[in-house]
C-alpha cells in the first residue's frame, strides 16, 4: 500500500523508450508506480531496476484487452488511486509503412485500436480512481497535425487521440488533461518507422522526459504541448 501523500501514476508501455525513461525519473521522485507493456522479459527488467527506488507494480499483457486493463485497474485500487495516467503505448503499424491506397485495413483498425481506443477503455476502467485534480497524458505525434506522405495509418490515429484528449478535456474541467507530442527520438519504434536508416542523430527519449515531469508535476492548462518545448519551471 502507498501513503496518502505519496503520488501514484500508471504508465502504459513502460518497458523501454520514452514510457521507460519517465518511470525512472519518476522512481527517483519516490512516486508508486503501476506500469505495463506487452513484452513481460523486458518489463520485469525495467521493474527490477526501478524497484530499488520506489514502489513498483508490474503487468504484462495488451492494452487491448479488457481483462488485462481490469488487472491494472485492480493495482491502482490497492494503492489507493491515482494522480497520474500516461498514455504512452502505441503501435506503428507495418513497417515499413504503406500509403493510404494500399494500407491493409485490418491492420489500420489494429493501429486505431491500440492508439486510440484502448487509451479510453483505460481511463474509463480507472476513472473511478481518479483522485481530484489527476494528470492525464496522452502521447501523440507530430504526425497527428502535419501530413507527412506514408505516414497515415499511425497519423491519423494520432490526430484521433488528440481530438479525443481535447473533448476530454472540455468534458472534465477538473482534471488536467494534456496531448503531447514528445518529438523524434531515438527508439525502437522509430528505428522501425525508417528500416536500414541511421536515425542516430534523434535525441535520446530522456530529452523528453523534463517536459512530461513538467505537466505531471505542474498546473498548466490542460492543452496539447511539445514536450521538449516546454520551459520547465523551477
Amino acid at each position: 500500500m502507498t501513503t496518502s501523500n505519496k503520488r501514484t501514476a500508471l504508465i502504459t508501455g513502460a518497458s523501454r523508450g520514452l514510457g521507460l525513461a519517465l518511470a525512472r525519473q519518476l522512481a527517483r521522485q519516490q512516486w508508486t508506480l503501476i506500469l505495463d507493456a506487452r513484452g513481460s522479459e523486458a518489463l520485469e527488467k525495467a521493474r527490477a531496476e526501478l524497484v530499488r527506488h520506489t514502489t513498483v507494480i508490474a503487468l504484462a499483457g495488451d492494452i487491448n484487452d479488457k481483462a488485462h486493463r481490469q488487472a491494472l485497474m485492480q493495482a491502482a485500487r490497492d494503492v489507493n488511486g491515482l494522480d497520474a495516467v500516461v498514455n504512452n503505448a502505441s503501435t506503428l503499424g507495418p513497417s515499413p509503412q504503406p500509403e493510404l491506397l494500399a494500407y491493409p485495413l485490418d491492420i489500420l483498425e489494429q493501429v486505431y485500436r491500440t492508439n486510440v481506443i484502448a487509451p479510453l477503455a483505460l481511463l474509463q476502467e480507472v476513472r473511478p480512481l481518479l483522485k481530484p485534480a489527476a494528470h492525464i497524458l496522452n502521447i501523440t505525434s507530430d504526425a497527428g497535425v502535419e501530413a507527412y506522405p506514408g505516414w497515415g495509418g499511425y497519423g491519423s490515429s494520432k490526430a484521433a487521440l488528440e481530438q479525443l484528449s481535447a473533448i476530454l478535456a472540455a468534458e472534465n474541467p477538473t482534471l488536467y488533461v494534456y496531448w503531447v507530442d514528445p518529438g523524434d527520438m531515438r527508439t525502437q519504434m522509430h528505428q522501425e518507422a525508417f528500416p536500414g536508416e541511421d536515425i542516430s542523430d534523434r535525441p535520446l527519449p530522456e530529452e523528453s522526459v523534463p517536459g512530461l515531469l513538467e505537466l505531471l508535476t505542474g498546473e498548466r492548462p490542460s492543452g496539447r504541448y511539445a514536450a521538449r518545448s516546454l520551459t520547465v519551471v523551477r
